[in-house]
């Protein structure tokens, strides 16, 4: 017999609003299962409800485990997935030392749906269901991204990385190339099943002021897309915009003055921002991302999350592949709440998994699909078994609630606490 219903039980965590703008307790809801159907949640509570709801539902318990929204990741780079965790270098020495070179092997199409298909696969079996990345300037390595989320039923959001200087020539485009390429692509996957285009300068440096603009006009002739880059990740880097664009206010007026500040704009780092920059990126509304084990393994800096929480900003977490050191969205809700200590924000584990679903779902313009448990939205969910490793049950055993139970596995867990992931309400694992 075909079930077209299927009922999950276990603690299915639900969000009704952001638990750094209300109470835990009024944000965030524990249910005992979640009644899936045709891809889509359909509704959560009591087993005796669903039942009631679908009686014919095949029926999954995963008790004692987590049922969670998949987690999104909001800045990645897949084609650094061959060159993770590299040795030793700041942020323009790592680009040139070890991130130029590979990128450049994917003007080879085979390549280039190697790594796609190997990294969708690691960060499927890490939990996250979502990924927002930067490709190459290689239009085939963002048709080798999509057809491999196609292929997985995936919700992914990717686009052609734009550099016409300050690069190796086999990287560089031209304002022309890139505007065109880019153009072609939107055409071709923009809106296709689960796919989101993204329209990506990789970062001021290495564009033209003429590339710069034309990104801006295509975002003005595509206002649905995306648009993601890099900001003030570190203080060289801030200091090389100045001197590449000295008649700009400081490094998010060069953007702005190209056209590219918008509230669908997806910031990566935002670490050293001015009073100005702040206050322009929250009236503006646009996101910003939150890579913590990269601020950490490049020696970036730290994000401060009180205060740029306190100042109402749009904020998603991420994983930053291959700057940042690992694919789990885990490791990186470990490295928030570690760069939060340093900077006097003791983030709940509500806030937490709250940035890894829901906050990096707004942040992406995605939250009316994926990011929480609720009727309607996709049925991409992870479940994460609370007590995976001895380490991690021994404390697990001493927990008095839900938070106490769930911290343990964000600061020690890895892809042994995921269970199983849904896609669409399918299993993948």
């Amino acid at each position: 017999m075909t079930h077209t219903d299927t009922i999950l039980t276990g603690t299915v965590l639900t969000f009704t609003g952001s638990p750094f703008d209300g109470a835990i307790d009024a944000t965030a809801q524990l249910h005992e299962a979640v009644l899936i159907r045709a891809g889509h949640i359909h509704a959560v509570g009591p087993l005796t409800t669903l039942t009631a709801q679908a009686p014919d539902a095949a029926i999954t318990r995963h008790d004692g485990c987590l049922i969670s929204a998949g987690f999104v990741d909001a800045h990645a780079h897949y084609p650094q997935t061959a060159i993770i965790a590299s040795w030793g270098k700041r942020l323009i020495d790592w680009l040139n030392g070890y991130t130029f070179p590979e990128e450049q092997r994917f003007d080879d199409p085979v390549y280039a749906a190697e790594i796609a298909n190997r990294y969708l696969d690691l960060t499927l079996s890490n939990g996250t269901t979502t990924v927002a990345s930067f490709c190459t300037s290689h239009p085939q390595s963002v048709t080798a991204f999509f057809e491999a989320a196609q292929a997985r039923g995936l919700r992914a959001c990717a686009g052609k990385t734009c550099m016409d200087r300050n690069a190796p020539p086999a990287l560089c485009d031209s304002a022309q190339s890139a505007y065109d390429d880019s153009k072609t692509l939107i055409a071709r996957w923009h809106g296709l099943d689960r796919l989101h285009y993204v329209i990506t300068p990789r970062f001021a440096p290495t564009s033209t002021p003429d590339q710069l603009t034309a990104l801006g006009a295509l975002w003005a002739d595509h206002p649905s897309c995306l648009m993601q880059t890099h900001l003030s990740e570190q203080i060289e880097e801030i200091a090389w915009v100045q001197q590449l664009f000295p008649k700009a206010r400081d490094y998010l007026d060069v953007y702005e003055a190209h056209g590219l500040l918008g509230a669908r704009g997806v910031y990566g780092h935002a670490i050293h921002l001015t009073p100005r920059e702040t206050a322009r990126l929250s009236d503006i509304g646009a996101a910003l991302i939150h890579c913590p084990t990269s601020n950490t393994f490049i020696g970036s800096g730290l994000f401060e999350m009180g205060k740029r929480t306190a100042e109402g900003q749009i904020i998603g977490l991420a994983t930053d592949t291959g700057g940042g050191s690992s694919f789990s969205m885990l490791r990186s809700m470990a490295a928030a709440y570690e760069i939060g200590q340093l900077t006097g924000t003791a983030l709940h584990p509500a806030q937490l998994i709250w940035l890894a679903t829901a906050g990096s779902a707004r942040a992406l313009h995605l939250q009316d699909h994926i990011g929480t448990i609720a009727p309607g939205m996709d049925a991409d969910l992870v479940v994460l078994d609370l007590a995976s490793t001895p380490a991690i049950a021994q404390r697990h055993a001493q927990a008095s609630d839900i938070w106490e139970a769930l911290f343990p596995t964000i600061m020690m867990g890895d892809d042994r606490a995921v269970k199983q992931v849904y896609i669409a309400g399918r299993p993948t694992l």
